[in-house]
């Protein structure tokens, strides 16, 4: 798998910015994707060592409208903690 197709987008809420100044940032992966094909997929598209990652599952929610019901997608998140001599992912244009 490709590290594009690793790493869909970063997970920006209030949250998580407040984890970035630990270091740590948050992305939705592939559902599919394991720790090490993240840790390589953040270090390739970034040029930042990462120290640990950790992986969290969602399962999908259920949502009707009308007499059509289904389950929304399910998805799954990491939180990537970078070393402490890496430097910072840049999200925003200061």
């Amino acid at each position: 798998m490709d590290a594009r197709e690793v790493i869909k987008r970063p997970v920006i809420t209030e949250r998580s910015t407040d984890l970035m100044a630990e270091k740590k940032y948050t992305f939705d992966v592939d559902t599919r994707a394991n720790k090490t094909q993240v840790k390589a997929a953040v270090e390739e598209i970034f040029g930042v060592k990462v120290e640990k990652v950790n992986i969290m599952n969602y399962k999908g929610k259920f949502k009707r409208m009308g007499r059509h019901a289904g389950y929304t997608n399910k998805r799954r998140k990491a939180i990537v903690k970078l070393t402490a001599d890496s430097k910072e992912i840049e999200f925003f244009e200061v």
